[in-house]
């Protein structure tokens, strides 16, 4: 009898690297990719942002939480806060400049610095109508009024337009103002007096003073980009509150933002 041989035949499966992995491999590239396009967009949105406002964003963040809503040692919350997060008017630019008497920007100051300037300048200019340019500093930066006096109107009656004092005002501040990255905010006021128009408000007469001083600027110099409000209040910020008809409640007030 023959010896029958017995064939055994071993089938190996190989598994491939892939399959050893399991394909987690792609998962982690997708993760790293989406980081990427995540980091470059936020870098680009950056690229876009006005310098100030990255200021206002970087101080921001730098003290802000959202555990408590009131301001307490561990920073500030933004719940509950509204898109004006970012007040610049909260906030110290750190590219601020020390000012000449003509107002170059050449290094940092303070907006109390930039002020005593302004003042210098009218001292120096403005001799017969400084007593109607008044510069000050509030919370939003360094303001400068130009005020009515008696027998020395900055507007003629009921009119936007200005007089050639309030031209010759508004022309010595553009030459002072233009240089500087500040942002600008122009506002109009009048007294209490009613006005005595049917189709005309103090509101509308405040606003389209304002606007009338906002040309001026422009028209001596001062970047449109940097105008960042117009405004009219008719009589409802007064300068002299106890007298709310007085002659220097009708002013326009320039406000150099910080």
């Amino acid at each position: 009898m023959e010896d029958r041989v017995k064939i055994i035949i071993k089938k190996v499966n190989k598994k491939s690297h892939a399959a050893h992995h399991g394909g987690s491999w792609k998962v982690a590239y997708a993760d790293f990719v989406t980081a990427m396009m995540a980091f470059f967009l936020l870098l680009w949105l950056l690229s876009m942002v006005a310098p100030e406002k990255r200021i206002a964003l970087a101080e921001y963040f730098q003290s802000a939480t959202v555990f408590k809503e009131e301001k307490t040692q561990s920073g500030t919350s933004f719940l509950n806060k509204s898109a004006g997060v970012l007040e610049m008017g909260n906030v110290t630019s750190r590219e601020s400049y020390r000012m000449k008497p003509g107002l170059k920007p050449e290094a940092k100051t303070n907006p109390e610095d930039l002020a005593k300037a302004m003042r210098r300048a009218i001292d120096d200019k403005l001799q017969t109508m400084k007593n109607q340019v008044l510069v000050d500093t509030t919370k939003e930066g360094v303001r400068i009024q130009i005020v009515d006096n008696e027998g020395s109107e900055i507007f003629r009656l009921g009119s936007d337009e200005p007089t050639e004092k309030a031209r010759q005002i508004l022309r010595l501040v553009s030459e002072n103002i233009k240089e500087q990255p500040n942002r600008i905010v122009i506002e109009g006021h009048t007294d209490a007096a009613p006005f005595k128009n049917a189709v005309k408000t103090n509101w509308e007469l405040s606003t389209s003073r304002a606007s009338a001083a906002r040309r001026e600027l422009e028209n001596n110099g001062v970047d449109p980009a940097k105008i960042a409000r117009v405004v009219g209040y008719a009589d409802q910020d007064l300068l002299i509150k106890g007298d709310p008809k007085d002659l220097r409640n009708r002013r326009i007030s320039i406000i150099l933002l910080q």
